[in-house]
């Protein structure tokens, strides 16, 4: 238990907070330590005021409540979570929900970066399952309206052998199924015992299984060591994972794998980090005096974000993303007159890549190639989550862009007349946050019941976000012509 925390008669778990920098002029200091799931924090401001909190959980809104707490004792920015429901306009074509609560016990958080696939049986979803014990859950239906749960990809005890597995340890992300010949193939993402993700394959002769994983990851990323007290500017490029994959077959036959570089996972920590060195570059890059010291206590609190399990970091390292993307000109445009970030930098941008898949999806063939990266002001820090399809005669790469857990994330779109681009962006969002529903992404796009091209996207409720929150699933009619793609109502 940190120092000047009192608690009855409860246990005093053993402390873990880091030491603290020789070089730190950050004006918070912070005692932290765990007790169980609780984490317990007591901050000391510039002028010695001291607080403490106890949060009840590690969760991402346990995170937000307590940083809405020191938003109001010390003056840091409110996290979007908290905001009051953003006046958004009501959307212009009407979304129309399909899924939106869960249907089968073991399916705990919806149906977030869903992908529907049309069979000559109807139609098959699968969806993220994060840390949930049973991985990807396969849904059926024939006139998507009526949903029937048929299993999951991966239940418990049956996950590929290269994956992390357990409650707060696993993440399973973003899957998709392709019919590939007499195969069905499934590429997905999970976490690597290293704690860095991967992209993996398993097949099967039905789209309701047995999956059989390759046995091996298809496409691995390398766990990023920032667990040290000082960040390195001398360092290298950052790699960190790669996420959210998709298969694009041609009508050649050629395959192709697409995904994502996961960098924005890696740079909010040596930020935090450089800041904690060099505390007089946060007046440079923040303009208001709630984001500087939203940055100065993520600088105060990475030492011990640092020991965290990787999703708690993220979640301790929100607030500082959010104040990035409040500034985000002006500290891409500072950080780089430092000369002290250029990996930091760096990592702000995730590019797509592509790269040719072998016949037998157990290996990629030639060199992958950038297709597409996050340089429009309304992606911010990411993009993610491609999905091409070829209409009208060319080649539509849907992706997401901006913060998942945000009001601020939507879809976006590029057309090229090849696979491997290059493509051409539309510029604003194919669809955005509404009145009525928040932070569309990741979308799959299918024929509809009357076979025209529909796209499935999945959203939060409104007044609701994060990580193990639920998401709905929703789709729009889509129309190609002229270059350009337009959301359409359904029949």
């Amino acid at each position: 238990m940190a120092a000047g925390i009192e608690r009855g008669s409860k246990p005093v778990p053993v402390r873990l907070s880091a030491p603290p920098m020789l070089t730190s002029k950050i004006p918070f200091t912070i005692d932290a330590a765990e007790d169980g799931e609780n984490r317990i924090i007591a901050v000391t401001g510039r002028s010695g005021e001291r607080r403490s909190y106890e949060l009840p959980g590690n969760s991402q809104q346990d995170y937000a409540a307590f940083f809405g707490d020191l938003a109001r004792d010390f003056g840091c920015r409110v996290p979007h979570m908290l905001d009051a429901p953003a006046e958004h306009p009501s959307a212009h074509i009407h979304w129309r929900p399909l899924l939106t609560e869960n249907i089968h016990p073991q399916i705990l958080v919806g149906y977030g970066d869903p992908a529907v696939l049309k069979t000559d049986s109807g139609y098959y979803l699968v969806a993220t399952s994060n840390d949930a014990p049973d991985a990807f859950p396969i849904l059926h239906s024939e006139d998507l309206q009526h949903w029937q749960h048929r299993g999951f990809v991966f239940p418990e005890g049956e996950e590929p052998g290269w994956a992390a597995t357990g409650r707060k340890v696993a993440d399973f992300w973003a899957p998709e199924m392709a019919r590939v010949g007499d195969e069905y193939w499934l590429c997905f993402t999970a976490r690597q015992r290293s704690n860095a993700l991967a992209i993996g394959l398993a097949r099967s002769a039905h789209p309701e299984g047995p999956w059989t994983d390759n046995g091996a990851p298809l496409v691995t990323g390398q766990p990023v060591d920032t667990t040290g007290l000082e960040f390195d500017t001398a360092k290298p490029q950052m790699t960190g994972g790669v996420i959210d994959s998709h298969i694009f077959i041609d009508a050649n036959g050629d395959r192709y794998l697409f995904w994502k570089d996961d960098t924005n996972g890696v740079w909010p920590r040596p930020l935090a980090m450089l800041l904690r060195q060099e505390p007089q570059l946060i007046d440079r890059l923040f303009t208001s005096e709630a984001d500087r010291r939203t940055a100065e206590f993520a600088a105060a609190i990475v030492p011990w974000a640092n020991q965290r399990r990787p999703m708690e970091r993220f979640f301790l390292m929100q607030p500082l993303i959010e104040a990035v993307l409040a500034n985000w000109q002006q500290v891409r445009r500072e950080l780089v007159a430092s000369g002290l970030a250029s990996s930091i930098v760096d990592a702000m941008s995730t590019p797509i890549r592509a790269q040719r898949l072998a016949d037998d999806g157990r290996s990629l063939i030639g060199e992958d190639r950038i297709v597409l990266a996050n340089d429009l002001d309304w992606e911010g820090h990411l993009i993610e989550g491609p999905f091409v399809t070829r209409q009208d005669g060319r080649y539509w790469l849907f992706y997401a862009g901006n913060d998942f857990a945000t009001p601020a994330y939507g879809i976006g779109v590029a057309v090229a007349d090849h696979p491997l681009g290059p493509y051409v962006k539309q510029g604003e969002p194919l669809l955005r946050s509404t009145r009525e529903w928040v932070a569309p992404g990741h979308a799959s796009v299918a024929p509809g019941l009357n076979g025209e091209p529909q796209l499935f996207f999945h959203a939060f409720h409104p007044g609701t976000g994060g990580y193990n929150t639920f998401r709905a699933l929703l789709t729009v009619g889509l129309e190609f012509s002229d270059g350009r793609v337009a959301v359409a109502e359904l029949p």
